[in-house]
C-alpha cells in the first residue's frame, strides 16, 4: 500500500504564507541599520565590482534614465511583478502541480529567511541612494509621475516609512523571479510557460539594476540564496520496496532455490549468488529425469 499525502488545505496554506510575509516584513524593518554603515557596504560591493569588471549596473542605468520607453516599463516591472508573479505561480501549483506544490512553497519560505539574515547582518545602500558623484540616477523618482511610487523605492507615495531602503543584499527580486522560472521551466508543459521560466528571471535581473535598485553582486547573492534555500529542503527520495518482496530482506538479493525434500529455501551465497544443485547433499539434490540421466552417461 502506498502512503498517500494529505491534501493540502487552501486556507491553512494562506494563513502560513500570509504569516511568513508579514515576519519577513516586519523582520526587514527591524532590520534597519545604521545608514552610515549601509553607504559603506554599498560602495564596497560597487569598488568590488569596479575591480573585477562587474559594474553591469552603471551602463544598464544610463541607458534607463536616458530612454523612458524603457526605463517606465521597467519602473513598472520592479513595483509589481514580484508580487503578482510569485503569488501567481504559488496559486498554479496548487492547483495544477499539487504533487510539487508543497516542496516548492516551502524552499520558498526558507530562501526568503535566508535573504532576511543577509538584511540583517549586511544593510546595504542601493545604487540609487548613493552620491551623485557615483553616476546613478534614481529611475523610480525620475519617472514617479507615470506611476503610484514616489521617490522611495516602489512603495506608494506616502508609505515610504513602510519599506527599508537599505535592503539590497541580497535581492529577491531577482531570487523569488528564479523561483518562479524554475519551476515554470521544469513543471510547464507549454513551451510559453518554458520560455516564461527563462525570460522572467534574466528581465528581472536586468530591470533591478538598469533601475538602480541592486548591484550586480546583488542579483547574485538572491540567486545564491535560493540555491541554499533549495539544498537545504532538498531530501533525496526513499527507495521504494519491490512488490513481493520479504521484510528486511536485503536490497538486490535474489530468493533461494527450493531444494526438494526441503522445507523453506536454500541459504544464499556468494554475495547473493543462488545455491546450486550441486552444493546440496545427494538427499536434497532434485532426481534427475531420464533425459538428463541419459545425456549425464
Amino acid at each position: 500500500m502506498t502512503n498517500r499525502q494529505k491534501p493540502t488545505r487552501w486556507w491553512a496554506e494562506l494563513l502560513l504564507l500570509g504569516l511568513v510575509y508579514g515576519a519577513y516584513t516586519g523582520g526587514r524593518l527591524l532590520a534597519r541599520g545604521d545608514v552610515h554603515l549601509a553607504v559603506g557596504h554599498g560602495l564596497s560591493i560597487l569598488r568590488a565590482e569596479e575591480l573585477l569588471g562587474l559594474d553591469f549596473e552603471r551602463p544598464l542605468n544610463r541607458l534607463f534614465s536616458r530612454q523612458g520607453l524603457l526605463g517606465i516599463p521597467a519602473d513598472f516591472v520592479y513595483a509589481s511583478l514580484h508580487y503578482l508573479v510569485t503569488p501567481a505561480v504559488l496559486v498554479w501549483l496548487y492547483l495544477r502541480r499539487p504533487q510539487h506544490y508543497r516542496s516548492a512553497r516551502t524552499w520558498l519560505v526558507v530562501s526568503t529567511l535566508l535573504g532576511l539574515v543577509g538584511f540583517t547582518l549586511m544593510p546595504t545602500c542601493p545604487p540609487r541612494l548613493l552620491d551623485a558623484a557615483q553616476g546613478f540616477t534614481d529611475t523610480m523618482a525620475q519617472y514617479s509621475a507615470y506611476g503610484w511610487w514616489g521617490a522611495e523605492a516602489s512603495a506608494p507615495r506616502g508609505l515610504g516609512g513602510l519599506t527599508n531602503q537599505y535592503a539590497a543584499m541580497p535581492s529577491l527580486h531577482v531570487g523569488w523571479a528564479l523561483w518562479c522560472g524554475v519551476l515554470l521551466w521544469r513543471h510547464g508543459r507549454h513551451p510559453l510557460l518554458r520560455g516564461l521560466g527563462i525570460a522572467y528571471p534574466a528581465v528581472t535581473a536586468l530591470v533591478v539594476m538598469g533601475t538602480a535598485n541592486h548591484y550586480f553582486l546583488d542579483a547574485a547573492a538572491g540567486a545564491a540564496v535560493m540555491a541554499a534555500g533549495y539544498a537545504i529542503t532538498r531530501r533525496p527520495p526513499a527507495r521504494a520496496a519491490r512488490p513481493g518482496a520479504r521484510p528486511g530482506a536485503q536490497p538486490g538479493a535474489r530468493p533461494g532455490v527450493r531444494a526438494a525434500g526441503f522445507r523453506g529455501t536454500a541459504p544464499i551465497v556468494s554475495g547473493g549468488w543462488d545455491t546450486s544443485a550441486r552444493e546440496l547433499l545427494p538427499a536434497q539434490r532434485p532426481a534427475p529425469d531420464d533425459d538428463t540421466a541419459a545425456a549425464a552417461r
